[in-house]
């Protein structure tokens, strides 16, 4: 499965949606998900790439982590996938 795959599955579960409901230029708020399913989302992230999201959620706009679109997501978690070896 690839990053994209894997980490629209996730958002997709965090949603209550099928996959193929959600597209690269959604954003998190288009589909649903608030900052507590963020939340969950990174942490799913976290675990299923084994890596280190640089996210604050007292601060989401100051985190290095652009949460702006599924597509940027899938982009930072891909750039990080690679960055930390995993």
């Amino acid at each position: 499965m690839s990053i994209k795959d894997q980490v629209i599955a996730i958002i997709a579960e965090q949603a209550m949606l099928q996959p193929d409901d959600i597209t690269m230029d959604n954003t998190l708020e288009d589909i649903g998900i608030d900052s507590l399913g963020l939340v969950e989302c990174i942490f799913a992230i976290e675990e299923a790439f084994d890596i280190n999201v640089p996210f604050n959620a007292n601060d989401p706009q100051a985190s290095d982590f652009d949460i702006s679109s599924i597509a940027a997501i899938v982009a930072a978690v891909a750039q990080l996938s690679s960055e930390q070896g995993s």
